[in-house]
């Protein structure tokens, strides 16, 4: 199993339509203005995040059980910036959809820019033939309001190329995520 290069990434995008939409080079600004980058770097690719939210209360005093999740405890947000309360998290989704090769696995790492202000990205795995938007939780573990960017580079997604395909893929599983678009909370 070996990390995939620029190269790689895009010609899937290009002849799969694996990112879509798609930029092949890195984006550091826009509109003259400095934004957090996003698009293809040397291994991986830099995502973004679309303009809508799911920001965690407690106003329900609900228990955060992830086998019965109670929906009210979001507040739904679309801006292009989403605040996060002190010690709390937020639900969002990329702007690029997914579709995974059956010989790739993804991970998600969050990018240092939001790390070194204390806002932590996390994803699970993009497993072989997993689709769709990605959702993102972006925990705020400051104790001040925290911001994020729409629109802009929140995480790097590197794909890993296995030596032999998968002998069961999560699409072949039916997996419970696939083909998720809009910002998705847990299900069973």
């Amino acid at each position: 199993m070996g990390i995939k290069s620029d190269r790689w990434i895009r010609r899937m995008a290009q002849e799969q339509q694996m990112i879509d939409p798609f930029e092949p080079h890195q984006v550091r600004r826009e509109n003259n203005q400095p934004i957090v980058s996003y698009g293809t770097s040397s291994y991986g690719y830099d995502v973004r995040c679309a303009d809508e939210f799911k920001i965690f209360t407690n106003i329900n005093s609900s228990i955060v059980d992830p086998k019965q999740f109670d929906e009210r405890s979001f507040v739904d947000v679309k801006s292009d910036v989403c605040i996060i309360p002190p010690n709390s998290f937020a639900l969002a989704r990329t702007v690029e959809y997914f579709r995974i090769p059956r010989d790739v696995l993804t991970i998600c790492l969050g990018k240092s820019t939001y790390a070194r202000c204390g806002i932590i990205v996390n994803v699970t795995p993009l497993e072989p033939e997993w689709e769709g938007h990605v959702t993102l939780e972006f925990s705020n573990t400051t104790p001040l309001p925290a911001r994020i960017y729409a629109n802009e580079g929140v995480a790097q997604m590197l794909f890993l190329g296995a030596d032999e395909v998968c002998e069961t893929s999560y699409k072949d599983r039916a997996g419970k995520y696939q083909g998720q678009t809009g910002v998705v909370v847990p299900r069973t």
